[in-house]
């Protein structure tokens, strides 16, 4: 019965998400940012992009191109 709780905690062990993230929110963001026919950018958009939105709470921006 003690190998059972071994199992559980390692289970959550690998199940949590990594520092940097962010987790579920941030993965619906991603999401989101995709649907909008957007990409998700590290620090800045290109220049012939603009902004609409964010790709995670740690300030990724979601850029698409201009019209």
């Amino acid at each position: 019965m003690r190998i059972h709780y071994l199992l559980l905690a390692v289970l959550c062990l690998f199940l949590m998400p990594m520092p940097g993230e962010g987790g579920l929110i941030s993965a619906v963001q991603r999401y989101f940012c995709r649907v909008r026919g957007g990409r998700c950018a590290a620090l800045t958009c290109l220049p012939r992009e603009t902004q609409i939105g964010h790709c995670s709470l740690k300030g990724r921006k979601c850029c698409r191109r201009r019209k």
